[in-house]
């Protein structure tokens, strides 16, 4: 509590006292018991009642996020020119303040019900320039000029929320998403947007004495046929996905197969070009083997008999040969 509402709040309770006093003193004296001096004390209670009372009408205590404007009969256009800052002053009986806060406020169209100043949907509808509907959610956060309050109390007194910010909004908001299609609000051109609603209201605010803070555009709903639209075109993008998806499955699919058979090919030629080569060295091995023999029996006639006679069996004695074969060896007889 402030010193001029305790003031006032202490006149009341001398006016109570007063008010006992002259009823305890009138009993007194219908009793023949009077108060000595009554009359002196009442007169001296009431007086100061009375300066405590005037004192108290006369002091007014603004908050610091306050300011005021005195309305004054003694003016000659109705109110003091000069703004009335925070603390303590003094009126003159018959003055009043007209008390404005320059705190920030906030002020919020919503399609929920609990979520904007006006119960229920206060959401802003506009339609696109391609001809779609929309409703936005939307917060103004704006304060009253200090420098500025006289103006505001001329122009709009109290009134500046609902016949100033509230209407100004709107239609600004409905001139700026005229300009865009429903595509270009909702995803591209979205900060393009609130950056023109934003720059506008700061323009005609500050016109009427109100300095914007912020905009804030808090959500876009879509009419309902226009969301069946757009979900259908989602499922049919994602239907679309799923058959790309499958096709590319499918290449791959086909191109890991291609590649297994190409490597399994690749096995049988390389075996196969492994074989020949095996083969060929064998023969030449061969080849030079039967050279190596050929070049011992040139040099060594007699080789080929010895080797024919170490095959024969340990126990022949006896060979019978075909009349027409040469004698090789003279028989030998154990």
């Amino acid at each position: 509590m402030d010193i001029a509402s305790a003031i006032k709040t202490f006149a009341s309770l001398l006016w109570l006292g007063v008010l006992g006093l002259i009823v305890l003193a009138v009993t007194r004296a219908s009793r023949n018991r009077p108060i000595k001096n009554a009359s002196s004390v009442v007169i001296g209670a009431v007086a100061v009642t009375i300066v405590v009372s005037v004192l108290g009408l006369g002091l007014v205590f603004l908050q610091p996020e306050e300011r005021g404007v005195v309305i004054s009969p003694y003016a000659g256009q109705g109110y003091r020119p000069e703004i009335m800052g925070p603390g303590l002053h003094w009126i003159i009986p018959g003055e009043t303040v007209r008390r404005y806060t320059i705190s920030n406020q906030t002020y919020t169209m919503s399609i929920a019900p609990n979520e904007g100043a006006i119960y229920g949907d206060d959401s802003i509808a506009a339609r696109t320039s391609d001809g779609q509907e929309i409703f936005l959610d939307a917060s103004v956060i704006f304060s009253v000029d200090p420098e500025r309050i006289i103006d505001v109390h001329i122009v709009w007194q109290g009134r500046y929320i609902d016949e100033l910010v509230r209407p100004l909004t709107r239609g600004i908001i409905r001139d700026a998403v005229s300009q865009y299609g429903v595509e270009q609000v909702v995803t591209s051109k979205r900060g393009e947007l609130v950056s023109e609603i934003t720059e506008s209201m700061r323009t005609k605010l500050e016109e009427n004495g109100i300095i914007l803070r912020e905009f804030i555009l808090r959500n876009i709903t879509f009419s309902q046929e226009y969301a069946d639209s757009v979900e259908q075109k989602q499922i049919a993008e994602q239907l679309a996905l799923q058959a790309e998806f499958i096709v590319e499955q499918r290449k791959q699919e086909a191109e890991q197969a291609r590649q297994v058979a190409q490597g399994a090919a690749d096995a049988v030629v390389i075996a196969a070009q492994g074989e020949a080569e095996a083969t060929v060295l064998r023969a030449e091995a061969q080849a030079e083997a039967l050279r190596l023999v050929a070049e011992v029996l040139a040099q060594n006639p007699n080789l080929l008999t010895y080797e024919y006679i170490q095959k024969l069996a340990p126990n022949v004695s006896v060979m019978y040969l075909p009349s027409d074969t040469p004698l090789l060896l003279p028989s030998i007889t154990r």
